[in-house]
């Protein structure tokens, strides 16, 4: 196996949820020593649901291959078993409420000036400043605040994103931010406070709506799965009513699709449609010229038009489909002693060897391994 990129290096999280487990769970992947650090209840997460053989299943996707140790931090003797463990940790994360972190000791400016070497990473709902920062927040209330929710689905009730994806883009934001502060201390010698929050990971997902109703036409409505700006782009109906998908993003696509597709050649050159500007201008007279088309052929007649001009297209699938889906890579973890599948984190490298991560860690199965740690002889 190769040589893993953050082996010998110790991440002690303080942490809940999603954001911060889902970026603790990165540097587990890259080879690091993760301890999770718990309430002696565990981790709310843990009872989100039961789904997978009794455990939660959010708590199985972003915890393998961790440590569990748990600590009242209240207490002086537990809050002494923390300092011991900072002191030899080169990455400290915390998600606390607002505020508590600091109310505890644990606040970044106080652990670099005893630990220069450090890194710490608070992760936040809305920032350390600003007349929202000391609110709690999870990912339902940042999807609604950062407008995420205002170009979600289909026109009708408000419907939030399916998965967690504010927490996960935070969690991504603050991983790639503790590698950074990583290679800057191989040239520095010195740590790095990183701040990253859920609300400032969903604005700038939200940089393209963002500058269209800044600076362009207007906001962009909520088109289910058609593109606001992009034409020929969402879902079409065949004949036998199956259903597909279409992504024409460039010109040279647009000839094809219609020379192969539309079979109707004097489209390329309608000024109308020649650029992908002009045709975001007649959207739904594009929708509609496909749709008459399309309507019209089976799926398998569609299909075969498409793959002979190579025109992007998909299939409109459900969960299920997607454990049976072809494309799917997944790897093996154990749950309670059986073995369960899940989808396998996007980045393939060389390093990742998964059969060597564990599983997650039930609450405080490592707390006896605090002692031989605060012995040990890494230091940051």
């Amino acid at each position: 196996m190769s040589l893993q990129p953050m082996e010998g290096m110790l991440v002690v999280s303080l942490e809940h949820a999603v954001a911060a487990p889902y970026c603790s769970s990165r540097l587990a992947q890259a080879g690091a020593r993760v301890i999770k650090v718990e309430r002696p209840e565990g981790d709310f997460a843990r009872d989100y649901d039961r789904e997978v053989y009794g455990e939660s299943s959010y708590f199985i996707w972003v915890n393998q291959g961790k440590e569990s140790v748990a600590l009242d931090l209240r207490q002086s003797s537990d809050m002494a078993q923390m300092m011991a463990l900072l002191a030899q940790a080169d990455v400290f994360i915390q998600n606390l409420a607002p505020g508590a972190a600091k109310r505890l000791g644990l606040g970044s400016d106080t652990l670099r000036a005893a630990l220069p070497r450090l890194i710490t990473c608070d992760i936040s709902g809305y920032g350390e400043s600003g007349p929202m920062n000391d609110l709690k927040a999870y990912d339902l209330l940042v999807q609604a605040e950062s407008g995420l929710v205002s170009v979600n689905g289909a026109p009708g009730p408000w419907g939030r994103i399916g998965v967690s994806i504010c927490d996960i883009t935070a969690g991504m934001n603050a991983a790639q931010g503790i590698l950074e502060a990583l290679l800057l201390r191989e040239r520095s010698g010195q740590g790095s406070a990183l701040h990253v929050s859920l609300f400032d990971a969903a604005a700038e997902l939200m940089a393209v709506p963002y500058l269209q109703a800044r600076y362009g036409r207007s906001a962009p409505e909520r088109g289910g799965l058609k593109h606001p700006s992009i034409a020929a782009y969402g879902a079409f109906t065949c004949s036998d009513g199956r259903e597909l998908v279409l992504a024409v993003q460039n010109d040279r696509e647009w000839q094809a699709f219609c020379q192969h597709v539309l079979q109707q050649l004097e489209l390329i050159t309608d000024v109308r449609f020649a650029t992908s500007a002009s045709r975001g201008m007649h959207l739904n007279l594009i929708e509609d010229m496909i749709q008459a088309v399309i309507g019209a052929l089976t799926w398998g007649e569609v299909t075969d038009r498409l793959t002979e001009a190579q025109t992007p297209f998909g299939t409109i699938n459900s969960v299920l489909d997607l454990i049976h889906h072809p494309q799917l890579r997944t790897h093996q973890v154990m749950v309670r002693g059986r073995p369960v599948e899940m989808p396998a984190p996007a980045c393939q490298a060389p390093w990742h060897d998964f059969s060597l991560m564990g599983s997650a860690p039930a609450v405080d199965e490592h707390g006896q391994l605090v002692k031989p740690i605060q012995e040990g002889a890494h230091m940051p």
